[in-house]
Parts: C-alpha cells; sequence; structure tokens
C-alpha cells in the first residue's frame, strides 16, 4: 500500500530538518568522507532510508515523484547527504526481490542500509551445499560506513569448471551480507561528493547462504507501480534530481554575491554588469528546462506504472535521456556560478566551491555519460537502441 498524502508530508517535514542539519554539517561531513554519525542514525530513525521499501516491510512505499522531492530538499543542502539517500533507497527497492525472510531480518532493523557497488570482474560465486562461496572486490559503495548490510554481485561459476571459463557470463547473483563480515577498503581520496564515503569492499572465499541470495531475474513480490520501474531509471532521476539540486544552490550563491561584490577593476555591482545579467539569465533557463524535461520524463514513466503496471520503450527512454541531461546540464549551470563568482569561487569555504567540486563526480558516473544521448539518438532516428534503460 502507497503512503498516504499525509505520511509523505510527515517524511518531507523530517526531510527539511535533516537536511538544515546536513547543510551544517557540510565540512565535517567533507572532512570526515562520510555522513555524521548521529545525522546518518536520525535520517535512518525518521525513515530516510526506507521510503522506497514496501509497507508490509515496513517501508514508507512512496510514490517515486514524492521521493524526489525530498532527494531535492538534500541535494540543495548536501550533494553527499542527497547522494547517499538516493543510492540506498533505490537499491532498497530489490526488498520486494530478497527471499522475504531475509528482507524481514534486515528491513526489521530501523536503522538498517543496505549498500552495494559494481563488482570487479573477477568477482565470482561457486555453488557449494547451502549456498555460495564468495571472493571478489565491489567498488564505489556510497554510504559503506553508515550501512548495516552490503549487497555483492558477482558472476556464478560452475564448480566443476572452477579452472575453465564460465559456463555462462551472463548467469549472475546478488549476495546479502552484514557489513562486519567483510573487509572496507579506503580507496574514496576525491575532491567531489567526499561525504559519500563510496570506499571499496572485498571478502575471500566468504560463504553466504542460499537465503540470502537472490537473481537479477528475481519478480517483486510486491505490486505496488514503484516495483515496476528499473533501478536503472530510478538512479537516473535520482541522481539526475541530486545534479539539478547542487546546481540550484550554486545559482542561488552566485546571485547573492551579485549583488553584494563589486569585482577588480570596476566600480559596478557583479549584479550590474550585463554580462552577469546575460549569464544568470541563460543559466536560469537552463536549469529550469532540464528540470522540466526530467519532471515530465518522470510523470510519464511513473503514469504507465500506475495505469500498466508496464513501461513503454519510449517512456523508458524519455527518462534515460532527461537524467542524463539533467546531470550535465546542472554541471554547466554550476561552471556558469563559478566563473560568475570569479576568485571568490576557489576558495574551500565558498559553497560554490563545494557544489563546482561534487557536480563534475556526478558527470563522471554512469548515469552521466554522454553515451546515453547516444540510445536515445538511435530511438528517435528509428534504429534499435542500445544501453541501459
Amino acid at each position: 500500500m502507497a503512503a498516504s498524502p499525509l505520511q509523505s508530508a510527515s517524511l518531507l517535514d523530517s526531510a527539511n530538518e535533516l537536511a538544515r542539519r546536513a547543510a551544517a554539517s557540510s565540512d565535517e561531513i567533507d572532512r570526515e568522507r562520510r555522513l555524521v554519525p548521529e545525522l546518518a542514525a536520525d535520517m535512518a530513525r525518521a525513515g530516510m532510508f526506507r521510503m522506497l521499501v514496501p509497507a508490509s516491510l515496513g517501508g514508507s512505499e512512496l510514490d517515486f515523484p514524492d521521493y524526489l522531492k525530498i532527494v531535492d530538499v538534500f541535494a540543495r543542502a548536501n550533494g553527499s547527504a542527497a547522494w547517499c539517500l538516493n543510492q540506498n533507497n533505490v537499491f532498497a527497492t530489490n526488498s520486494s526481490r530478497i527471499p522475504e525472510r531475509t528482507a524481514r531480518r534486515i528491513w526489521n532493523d530501523p536503522l538498517a542500509v543496505v549498500t552495494n557497488g559494481p563488482p570487479t570482474p573477477d568477482s565470482l560465486a561457486v555453488p557449494v551445499d547451502g549456498g555460495y562461496r564468495l571472493t571478489g572486490r565491489w567498488n564505489f559503495s556510497s554510504g559503506i560506513r553508515h550501512a548495516s548490510w552490503v549487497a555483492a554481485l558477482a558472476r556464478v561459476r560452475d564448480p566443476q569448471a572452477i579452472q575453465g571459463p564460465m559456463t555462462d557470463p551472463d548467469v549472475g547473483v546478488t549476495l546479502l551480507i552484514p557489513r562486519d563480515e567483510v573487509e572496507i577498503l579506503d580507496v574514496w581520496n576525491v575532491t567531489g561528493l567526499r561525504g559519500t564515503g563510496s570506499f571499496s569492499f572485498q571478502v575471500n572465499d566468504l560463504f553466504v547462504p542460499e537465503i540470502r541470495s537472490y537473481g537479477g531475474d528475481a519478480p517483486a513480490r510486491n505490486d505496488g507501480p514503484i516495483y515496476v520501474m528499473s533501478t536503472v531509471l530510478m538512479f537516473a532521476a535520482g541522481f539526475g534530481t541530486v545534479a539539478l539540486g547542487i546546481a540550484r544552490s550554486a545559482l542561488d550563491t552566485a546571485i547573492e554575491l551579485a549583488g553584494a561584490k563589486t569585482p577588480v577593476m570596476t566600480k559596478a555591482l557583479l549584479a550590474d554588469l550585463s554580462t552577469t545579467q546575460r549569464q544568470i539569465g541563460l543559466a536560469e533557463a537552463q536549469w529550469a528546462a532540464a528540470r522540466a524535461l526530467l519532471g515530465e520524463a518522470v510523470a510519464g514513466l511513473w503514469g504507465e506504472a500506475q495505469a500498466n503496471r508496464e513501461l513503454s520503450v519510449d517512456q523508458r527512454i524519455r527518462l534515460r535521456l532527461a537524467g542524463t541531461h539533467a546531470i550535465r546540464t546542472s554541471a554547466d549551470v554550476v561552471d556558469a556560478a563559478y566563473n560568475l563568482a570569479g576568485a571568490t569561487s576557489v576558495f574551500a569555504d565558498n559553497p560554490i566551491q563545494r557544489r563546482f567540486q561534487d557536480v563534475h563526480v556526478i558527470t563522471q558516473q554512469a548515469q552521466g555519460r554522454m553515451v546515453h544521448y547516444d540510445t536515445a539518438g538511435k530511438y528517435f532516428l528509428g534504429q534499435t537502441p542500445e544501453g541501459f534503460f
């Protein structure tokens, strides 16, 4: 059962208060490369990490457009907090596919957070009696330092052909592991989205019971529209929303600065220069257009999910395009704010500097790849699209 309007409003209220705390803690979040532990725990207690978990498991089962409103609230306050929020929530939709006994074990904990990350090519799960022996490494596990469980996707190898090639390289399984059973690798030495703490983790010949595994084709037990949507597209919309929120904050900072700063070698306020006025007008148009495109694509896809419990290629392609375009355009908007602020923007204590670093990390993530424009272009040209949509 989807969340009621009252429950959605309550979550939004909680998000506003928690986002204010995230903004106030931004320096510590960046310095420690993690969400402040007290903040992460309070976010969990407020239900911020189970907004897309089925109601039958104690989640909010929030409508996707309402969920994105909360992502936007955090994105305007702190990019790392918003990124973790989206990463951990979208993955949690798999709670509908995980064996129910395991799902209940995980989400019966009010502080439960599950993180995941892409595997390296040599990550393998070997079937044995009662489960799998797992060996491998997984990278970019956002929020792992406040997570209680990790999810490890691995290819499955026939134990009778342990020295030979994979019997089917496309066969994979995801295994759920308590975080304290994996080795966390401190590799997150980056300039942007530092607070996501997107460390790697690894295991070596770890036994994982079969009850804590599920395949990529596992059907959802719940029939809510949120479980019709693929995680790929939910990540696209969510991370596009994160980028737009970061861009909005950067642009607002530049506008405020323009009304107070007189640039070197001029006598006029920055806001009174025609070049500033043109750049602000252009940036506002770019931001609003990208946001409108994403909102239209989300509404179209969500409408299909609600009405038909299936998604057309057309709507999937449109969301694929809109999510990537939101990310790429947001970087352009932040760049405009950065350039307008001049030397002021290069200092670490200026909010534009953090947004500049954060948004350019987002452009390097899989959802921001330029190749997604190719996928959409092929479709609109009447050709068969390729890619993740």
